[in-house]
Parts: C-alpha cells; structure tokens; sequence
C-alpha cells in the first residue's frame, strides 16, 4: 500500500476524501490554495467553506436530497455530520449556519493525525502518487490546463451565481412575515421571513430588473449558449416573462399573509443563514446585477427598503470534465488506475453531491490502494444513480446533474400516488444501501453502521 496520497482541494469533496481515508489508516496530504491563491468567491481561509447557499437541500426523507442524506448517514459522512450540528431552522431543509460549519470541518481535518493540511497550490498533476483532484468550480487555471492537456480535450464550462445577505435587523417586520410554505417547518413562529407584494410593487420590481445593469459578460462567457443555464440569475428570469419570477422563486403559495389571510401576488422568502439569526439570505436570488444596482433594485422589495448587505450576488465560472469519457462509475480515471476526481468538476451537482462524490472516491481509492474489490453503490441508489448518470450519459450532451428521482430506475411495481411512489424509491434505496455496505465487509469503517429509521408522516 502507498505510504502517501495526495487529495487536491480544501471544498466538501475534498475535505469529506481526506477525512474518509484517514478513517480507514491511509495517510493524505490534503492541498489547499487559499489563502495564498485567492478565489473571487470565497471570503475566509475555511475549508468547506459554501459560497453560494446555506442550504445542503431538503432533509424531507421522500425527496431527492433528503434519500441522499439518509445514505450518506450510513456512509458516517463527516459532513453531513457536522451540517446536522451547525443547522438553522429552515422549513423541511438542511441548512446550516456557514462560518460554524466551515470552522467544524476545518477543526477536524487539521487534528486529524492521518491528515496533513498544505496551503499551496497545485499546479502539474501528480504523477507517481496516488491522488484524488477534488478542485470544485474554482479550479485554477494552471491546473484546469493541465486536467485538460491530461483528458485530451476541451473543458466544458458553466456558470454559478450567489444570492445577496441580509443583516437582518434592517429588515421591516412591520411590512415582512414570519412563515413556512403550508406551516410545514421546525419552529411555530416560521423559519423564513417574507416580503409580500401586491400586483403594482411587483411590476414595478421586475421593470426595474430589466432596466439595471449588469457585470459584463466576456467575449468566451457571449458564446456559451449554457451560460446562465446552472444557476439563472432573478435578472434573466425577468427577461423570460412577466410572470416567470412568480412562478419560480417569488412563488407565494401556501404562504397566507397574516395581514390579510391571503396568499400575496408574489412574496419575496429569506431565510437564515447562521445560528443566532442576524443574517438572512435572499432565497433564488442569485443575481449578476451590479452591486449598487443590486442596492437599489433590492430595496423596492417591500421590508427591504431600508436593507443592508452583509454581501452582494456575483456571478463565478464553474469548471467539469466530461465524465462519460473520462471517468468509471467509481470515479476512477480510467486511463489511470490511482487517479480519481470528486465534487462538482465531476458534474455531480449539489452541496450534497458533491459531498457524495468525495466518500465515493476516496472510498475506492482506499480499496484499491488495499487491494479490495471497487464498490460502486446500487443504481436504487440515489449515490449509485448519480455516480451512474454522470459516467454513462452521452457525451456530446452531458450537463451537470443534482440528486432527482429521474435518474433513479423505475420501480418493477408501478404505484400511482406521487407521493407513495417517491416514499418506496426511499424504502428500496436504503435497504439495497444496506446490503450494499454490508457487502464490503472489509471495510473497518463501515463495519459498524446505522440504518436510520424513515418516517414519513411529520411531512405528509
């Protein structure tokens, strides 16, 4: 077995690989660019540090985020862990207070005896050295050039924006309301706070999107027909409809007004984003606007007339191979047996994902480097439909995928309720993750896990 693995990159990928490897007595030397090699989105030297959203997704058991977590909880995921620790009431979601948790994984893969953290850059791929390149959107170019000069072909390319922070003592609660879509949620009062408008605030809101102006795209950025198409900025989603923001991220169903006990024309969500609630970011409102554009734009949302801004939407390149040329289903390169990539320049969409991608690598590589069998998780699986939809779409095609039942093979009975049909996706899923772990018997760290009980009725 190699005395030494390199893992490329401090992100969820990376950090959940280290940590996965050192469980299993492997050595890694874990690299980091930041904070010598600065990024134009991450604002601290933390690992793991989440830059677009709070929100790790739904942990409601029946929907595609929540399966996963579930997995990923039998999987002892450091991650999900440390998300479960640092939550923040937000409705049927995981979302975490950002600096608690960065700090957490951070703590954790620098205390690790098995780990050591090097703030540096990479910059040629290694050669004799088993490694795992977990790079995530922010890729370097000096590195991305050379994955690229290593797979033989062209990067594809598209294109992430993040949604503004509020503080939220600037925020007008006289105006905002405090609930949950359906009252589902953790807490009486509501998790997320609401700005409602009428028909003319929201006219008025949406022509204002229209006429501000935004950062300028670059002559590459013009000819991507796939720009905006990973995350699409509230300005673009203007552009296609009058209606399109009411019917997306302003949508106020199931959200009564209490001033009114009707539900608004449109509503504006917030939703916290650290423990102790002083800062709240806008939900779906990832922009590309300039930022005193932004000020001024976001202030006609009503409560919001007087916001201050923790931080501004920006827009940041994001960087994937072509996994179904590349990549085996074990995220195994397969022109090389100890290469493996994770995270989302594998395509595996998602802060869950994403983490995901990083266990399911280093789990492999810790195999291989043992001389075990390669695992690759049930196609029933959410992980093992995910790791499967990225390594055998058709290429020419391929764009980044997320967790969604879609991806999941049909059920051999059908069953008619949506409902009662994502619920036995979730049953099949963990029992075949079961037996699918319990087959690795050789695995130390998994020869001790936990089924979780599913219960599906807090949300039905």
């Amino acid at each position: 077995m190699s005395d030494e693995v390199i893992v490329i990159g401090g992100g969820l990928a990376g950090t959940e690989a280290a940590w996965q490897l050192a469980e299993r007595g492997i050595k890694s030397k874990l690299y980091e660019m930041r904070p010598k090699v600065k990024t134009g989105a991450h604002v601290t030297n933390n690992l793991a540090e989440l830059v677009c959203s709070n929100s790790l997704g739904s942990k409601i058991p029946d929907r595609a985020t929540g399966l996963l977590q579930y997995e990923l909880r039998m999987l002892k995921s450091l991650l999900l862990d440390a998300a479960e620790k640092t939550s923040v009431p937000a409705g049927g979601a995981l979302a975490v207070d950002r600096e608690k948790f960065a700090e957490i994984i951070t703590t954790k893969i620098e205390n690790h005896p098995n780990i050591e953290l090097i703030r540096e850059e990479v910059k040629e791929i290694p050669q004799d050295t088993p490694t795992i390149i977990a790079t995530g959107p922010l890729t370097s170019d000096t590195l991305a050039k050379e994955i690229s000069a290593l797979s033989g072909q062209d990067y594809l390319y598209f294109y992430d924006a993040i949604s503004p922070i509020v503080e939220s003592e600037t925020i007008n609660m006289e105006i905002a309301y405090r609930a949950n879509r359906y009252d589902r949620g953790d807490t009486e009062e509501g998790d997320y706070i609401n700005c409602p408008m009428n028909k003319e605030e929201y006219q008025r809101f949406v022509a204002a999107l229209e006429g501000a102006n935004i950062i300028e795209l670059r002559d590459f950025e013009l000819d991507d027909p796939n720009f905006f198409e990973g995350c699409i900025p509230i300005e673009q989603l203007a552009k296609r409809g009058e209606d399109t923001l009411r019917y997306g991220p302003m949508r106020p169903v199931g959200l009564d007004d209490p001033r009114t006990g009707r539900w608004p024309y449109a509503v504006v969500q917030l939703r916290r984003d650290n423990l102790v609630g002083t800062l709240y970011n806008i939900v779906g409102f990832q922009t590309n606007l300039k930022w005193n554009e932004q000020r001024e734009v976001l202030r006609l949302i009503p409560g919001l007339e007087n916001a201050m801004f923790a931080r501004m939407g920006q827009m940041h390149r994001n960087t994937f191979i072509n996994a179904p040329t590349l990549l085996n289903a074990t995220m195994q390169y397969r022109e090389r047996d100890d290469l493996y990539f994770a995270g989302q320049i594998t395509g595996m969409e998602g802060y869950m994902g994403n983490v995901a991608s990083g266990l399911l690598a280093a789990v492999n590589l810790a195999r291989y480097l043992k001389g075990q069998s390669e695992w690759i998780p049930p196609e029933t699986t959410m992980l093992g439909a995910l790791a499967h939809y990225i390594t055998h779409a058709e290429p020419k095609d391929f764009q980044p995928m997320k967790a969604n039942f879609g991806i999941i093979p049909e059920l051999e009975k059908k069953i008619k309720g949506r409902r009662e049909r994502k619920q036995a996706y979730v049953r099949r899923a963990l029992a075949d993750m079961e037996r699918s772990i319990a087959g690795i018997s050789d695995d130390d760290y998994l020869a001790e896990f936990d089924v979780p009980e599913v219960t599906f009725r807090e949300y039905t």
